[in-house]
């Protein structure tokens, strides 16, 4: 059964290398060198296309296209879905040389190495290309997604002469006639296509949601002395979705020309949004990016990511593999999400590639969350408010499926239900109680009270309702339970009484009676705006307190075990480590009823449970429940290794928890799955980040002050990472001998179970 790394990428701490051109990589080496800065991406494909097996992918985060071609089948199944499309290619661009096209697959190309440079958050690429008429010629593609700027996206061609003399003709411009690989469909019409000012754009509209998008671009040519640049001839290409410029020249031996083409894209998902206000503002925009340039916009990119990675690195001294791939980690989740718009989530292969629609799941407030609370805390409110900002659908949902209250969807991007297979769709409610869980997260961590008594309060409500409808009284326990359903743990379905499921449903419902209390108290302004708004009355407040104290927990009082649902004792038992390799992703090579008919665990749940909430269990409790569930456990999600390392840690299993990290940090680069050509693991990245600080670091942030119970892998010399908490940074370096806790203000943590206040000299604990 064991997953092995299918290793490719060169060794560097701060750097991603790839040397050569291995055509069956090739979609992997594009999901891995992916770019964005939250607003939009590109997947690492080659400027100039090429013959080889490849995804030509740009995204935007929150454009989307509709499909209303599900057949209608019963009450409350959704019958129209919504995916993230692929957009125009605004790096389009071929290379000539003396009438011969590049094309990495098929021309005869020496010296390629892709780069991607995480510590200034640039992708180069570098080759030799031998003509078959000319002689050679020396090629490097500089590329970055503007980390400050939403709109902004540049790239650099500088071609050299080895010991060609010929005619080169380069062309660059906006595609919007691009394929939407998985509906293997065009998605765009062409709205406006206008040039003005040296300055090319078209604005491309969906043909559903009428979503639109102005992508425009200007090229400034260098062509190293006055006499070559003179002899540049300039054509500009206008036709249906498509506008480009091709500039035609001749080169000379060890001359070298450099083009610069500034990108600028606008995201415009109000379907009734002005096209002529868009090309204006469009224009307006890149006047800005030619005036200041692209050197001037690199060395704003290089300060970002360094004003990033002095206050937020994990630094890992003697696991050179592990240090790359922890700074991978953290790049993509700094680029793929920084809380610019409440309208945007984050979505389970960010904007790297089409798998998963571009759909957002529970994923986000359990997974991704911590990462911005501690290092973000503006970004993780923000993804609270996605969930408010789409409050409304998830209310329309509820009702869809015969609930009150609010249903937050398995699927969404837009806060409507996209998915179509109704056990995930119907059964798992995972991120309705994960959005009561963020609230509570985040508020325990911030203070915000602000957000708690007017946003969040609603949505407890909400959530609240649809908890009460949703469950019902055990015929022979007498207790409050939820039926029908599936928990995190999809390899079971329309089971009863599933232990995550009412767990975190109770504290849920203990949650909003405590809010509730808490509001009577200290903001009766804000409650009686909310009671107005909602109708919600102290009879009901006790209404769920009455179902959080019934809520049935199974659990076995003679062995410490926590039953994973009504039944789980009593399934058939399977060894795992005697289903073949051959065998793996079991979707695929299963019949799917045949999963759901032993005690085989896709990803955990009891211990979901144990570590969202770790401070209610002993850790007896913990041992138990660990060596009786993760024998079973298939690891077939991305998200599971991270969890059990973390858990691991925790209960002094060290090999295990090193063992469950490395398959964690490389999930992607080393292509575990083998399916990182489909995109990046992004929510499995977060875990990646969760392993470090809550697994080794020992951190737990749900009891009363945050704490830290640090350990070391045997095979580390130290590492250190940095955390905001309550508004202090405190730097964490850990080594064999001793812990050191550095603040930048005054802060109380508790330490191996002691309460310590530490001021700006920090402290030094030894390590247990």
């Amino acid at each position: 059964m064991p997953k092995y790394a299918d290793k490719y990428f060169k060794l560097d701490e701060w750097k991603m290398i790839a040397e050569g051109f291995d055509e069956s990589r090739n979609r992997v080496a594009e999901s891995v060198f992916s770019l964005s800065n939250e607003f939009m991406g590109a997947r690492g494909f080659f400027e100039e296309g090429t013959s080889a097996d490849s995804l030509t992918g740009c995204y935007f985060n929150g454009i989307y296209e509709i499909d209303e071609h599900m057949p209608r089948s019963y009450k409350g199944i959704v019958t129209k879905t919504h995916y993230m499309v692929n957009a125009c290619n605004w790096l389009y661009t071929t290379l000539e040389a003396d009438g011969e096209k590049l094309d990495v697959a098929k021309s005869e190309i020496s010296d390629m190495v892709r780069t991607l440079d995480m510590k200034e958050g640039v992708y180069t690429r570098s080759l030799v290309w031998t003509t078959k008429k000319s002689g050679k010629l020396r090629l490097k593609f500089t590329r970055f997604i503007d980390m400050t700027q939403p709109h902004g996206a540049y790239l650099r061609v500088e071609i050299e002469s080895v010991d060609f003399s010929g005619n080169i003709k380069f062309e660059t411009g906006i595609d919007f006639d691009t394929k939407h690989e998985i509906y293997n469909k065009k998605v765009f019409k062409e709205t406006a296509n206008e040039s003005k000012n040296n300055f090319s754009a078209i604005v491309g509209e969906t043909f559903e949601s009428k979503h639109k998008i102005f992508s425009g671009f200007y090229v400034e040519i260098e062509c190293g002395t006055r006499d070559t640049a003179e002899s540049c001839k300039i054509t500009p290409i206008q036709k249906e979705k498509y506008i480009s410029n091709i500039f035609d020249f001749e080169l000379k031996p060890r001359k070298k020309v450099k083009c610069d083409k500034l990108i600028c894209n606008i995201p415009e998902s109000n379907p009734n949004a002005d096209v002529n206000g868009l090309l204006a503002k469009g224009f307006e925009l890149l006047a800005h990016q030619e005036f200041e340039g692209f050197d001037a916009a690199y060395e704003r990119q290089r300060k970002a990511w360094g004003d990033f990675w002095d206050n937020f690195d994990i630094k890992i001294e003697g696991d050179e593999e592990n240090q790359q791939g922890i700074r991978f980690c953290l790049f993509q989740l700094n680029q793929t999400y920084r809380g610019g718009s409440p309208a945007h989530n984050i979505g389970a292969k960010g904007l790297t590639g089409e798998a998963y629609n571009g759909h957002a799941f529970w994923d986000t407030e359990t997974y991704c969350l911590p990462f911005y609370l501690f290092n973000n805390p503006a970004a993780a409110k923000s993804l609270l408010e996605y969930r408010h900002f789409t409050l409304p659908q998830a209310i329309e949902r509820a009702k869809m499926i015969d609930m009150d209250g609010a249903c937050y969807p398995i699927a969404t991007l837009n806060g409507e239900e996209a998915c179509a297979l109704w056990q995930h769709s119907n059964l798992q409610f995972q991120p309705t109680t994960a959005v009561a869980f963020g609230i509570w997260h985040y508020v325990k961590l911030t203070n915000d009270t602000d957000f708690l008594y007017t946003k969040g309060a609603e949505m407890l409500i909400q959530i609240a309702r649809f908890l009460k409808t949703r469950g019902g009284y055990g015929g022979v326990t007498g207790k409050f339970g939820y039926y029908g359903v599936m928990g995190p743990d999809e390899f079971h379905m329309m089971v009863d009484n599933d232990c995550y499921t009412n767990y975190i449903s109770k504290k849920a419902l203990e949650y909003t009676v405590a809010v509730f209390e808490e509001m009577k108290k200290n903001a009766p302004e804000k409650l009686a705006v909310l009671t107005k708004k909602l109708g919600v009355n102290d009879a009901e407040i006790a209404s769920y307190k009455k179902l959080a104290e019934d809520m049935y927990i199974p659990l076995d009082e003679k062995t410490g075990i926590f039953e994973q649902h009504d039944g789980f004792f009593n399934l058939p038992h399977t060894d795992i480590k005697s289903i073949p390799v051959e065998e793996f992703p079991l979707y695929t090579h299963w019949s799917y009823d045949r999963i759901y008919r032993t005690d085989m665990i896709k990803q955990p749940s009891v211990l979901m449970l144990m570590f969202l909430y770790n401070n209610d269990f002993t850790y007896e409790q913990k041992l138990k429940n660990y060596e009786y569930y993760e024998p079973k456990t298939i690891h077939e999600s991305s998200l599971s290794p991270s969890l059990h390392s973390v858990l691991a840690a925790e209960l002094g299993k060290s090999d295990e928890a090193y063992a469950f990290f490395s398959n964690a940090t490389r999930m992607d680069l080393d292509n575990y799955n083998r399916n990182t050509n489909e995109g990046l693991h992004t929510t499995s990245i977060a875990a990646a980040w969760i392993n470090v600080l809550y697994g080794f670091g020992g951190m737990r942030s749900d009891g009363d002050i945050v704490s830290f119970a640090p350990s070391i892998p045997e095979n580390w010399k130290s590492y250190s990472f940095g955390v905001l908490v309550h508004g202090v940074r405190v730097k964490v370096e850990v080594n064999h001998e001793c812990a050191k806790f550095t603040p930048d203000g005054d802060i109380a943590l508790k330490i191996y179970g002691e309460e310590t206040k530490i001021g700006r000299v920090g402290i030094e604990i030894k390590v247990r």
